[in-house]
């Protein structure tokens, strides 16, 4: 039988036909209706249903805003009449530690920039129109004030090094020329001031030099440094712990007797470290509720991050434990194939969960719909720029769902993987990004959106640390 939406002769590693977990989602969905008895969950015959499954999954784009929103609103509070910034208190860190974070006061000039005036290149400091006569000592950098010059005089001058008093300009070291009388001759015409950075001449104290708001990047890290700064004032990172559920994982060796190797353990923490988080923890926890409630209950985490039991199958303990402590269900499923069952909770206040999917490329899906807006959020960052590109083949899409399909970029085009089913992180392994496929597919060069994983791009996003 051909699985829903799979386009003739599409390879079968392409399908994105339901799982276990995804159908058994739309039980629980069917069930919390009350349209009456569980209907059959097997892959086939899942759109037969689709106004069930439709009834409290939330649209992919949508799901990503509330996430987005989540950080910035309280049970008390709606997410409209919130502030544009979350409200985290402020941390000090060492320059060393800064980088990536998003400045929380204005970065300030301590004082003028530079403080003296420097020499911009090696050469000779020069008093007057030439020839000079050369002084036998020179001018280095880190030295103190040397001697003023006079008229007629000129002293050998290292870049960086401070500009003696009534210097009229530095001759370059290639522009100059010494008689047989040791007298220092110009080989072209100079201009008053001429490669003499001047006392404040990027910045005088108290000017701003970057806003609130501003995301550390290397470059940050050297103006910081240069204006005096040894540490910053930044939003903090967001802190987040990895629940890892199951008794049917392994941490070691191959497959067997019906156990199979976690690759959600390996993958997650690195990856919200490389979406900006500090990850404190990861647990593998049996499928106990009360270990489950005890591990949510006792984390003190801005994200709890749990990895499967999202669905209704006799061990998917996350719902139940939500439920038990009060948590505010956010979003509960998700409009997007993989990774349906995903979930957003408000724990407390000021903690979040999100539940993802036990399959590995539903669980990068969750990560990315839910975890990565949240997180983005928290860090204060601002939102990457949307952009699209053609795809090189058709992508066969959902009926109803939007579809996150790993790509390769190639030029200006994105070439669809296959081995993008929920279970399969072949694809996901080579990809350079995720294509947002809409609802009914996307025809071979049709304009895209992409989402850019988060190694990938270039700068911070490619620190792991």
């Amino acid at each position: 039988m051909t699985a829903p939406g799979l386009r003739d002769g599409a390879p079968a590693e392409d399908s994105d036909d339901l799982d276990v977990e995804e159908a058994l989602a739309l039980v629980r969905e069917a069930k919390d209706d009350g349209t009456g008895p569980a209907r059959d969950p097997r892959p086939a015959e899942p759109h037969r249903h689709a106004p069930a499954e439709r009834h409290r999954a939330t649209p992919w784009p949508q799901a990503r805003e509330i996430a987005a929103r989540a950080a910035r609103a309280t049970r008390a509070t709606r997410p409209a009449t919130t502030s544009s910034a979350p409200r985290r208190t402020p941390v000090s860190v060492p320059l060393g530690d800064a980088l990536g974070l998003v400045l929380a006061a204005p970065l300030d000039a301590l004082s003028d920039l530079p403080s003296f005036d420097t020499s911009a290149m090696d050469g000779w400091a020069v008093a007057g129109p030439g020839p000079w006569t050369v002084r036998e000592e020179g001018v280095l950098a880190g030295h103190a004030q040397p001697a003023p010059l006079t008229d007629g005089e000129a002293v050998r001058i290292a870049t960086g090094a401070r500009v003696p008093a009534d210097t009229t300009a530095v001759l370059r070291t290639e522009h100059g020329r010494t008689d047989a009388q040791g007298r220092l001759h110009a080989t072209r015409d100079m201009v008053h001031g001429q490669d003499i950075r001047p006392r404040g001449q990027e910045c005088r104290s108290g000017d701003q030099l970057l806003p609130v708001g501003t995301q550390i990047t290397p470059a940050v890290l050297g103006l910081a440094a240069a204006a005096g700064y040894d540490t910053v004032t930044v939003v903090p990172r967001p802190r987040a712990e990895v629940l890892v559920l199951g008794d049917e994982l392994l941490t070691e060796g191959l497959p067997r007797e019906g156990l199979i190797r976690d690759a959600l353990g390996p993958m997650l923490p690195p990856w919200l470290r490389a979406l900006g988080a500090e990850v404190l923890a990861v647990r593998r926890i049996r499928d106990d509720a009360k270990a489950l409630h005890k591990a949510i209950t006792a984390s003190t985490a801005d994200l709890i991050v749990t990895t499967g039991g999202t669905a209704a199958g006799p061990h998917d303990h996350v719902h139940p434990t939500l439920e038990r402590i009060g948590a505010e269900l956010l979003v509960d499923g998700v409009k997007v194939r993989p990774g349906h069952p995903m979930l957003l909770a408000r724990t407390r206040d000021d903690q979040h969960l999100v539940g993802l999917p036990g399959n590995p490329l539903a669980a990068v899906s969750g990560l990315i719909t839910l975890a990565e807006p949240l997180l983005r959020t928290l860090a204060a960052r601002p939102a990457p720029e949307p952009y699209t590109l053609p795809l090189t083949e058709p992508v066969h899409g959902h009926p109803y769902d939007t579809r996150l399909v790993p790509v390769v970029l190639r030029g200006d085009r994105a070439v669809p993987l296959h081995y993008n089913g929920p279970a399969m992180l072949r694809g996901i392994a080579a990809a350079d990004a995720l294509a947002v496929v809409p609802p009914g597919g996307a025809r071979q060069g049709a304009e895209t959106e992409l989402l850019d994983l988060p190694w990938t791009t270039a700068g911070i996003g490619v620190c792991f640390t």
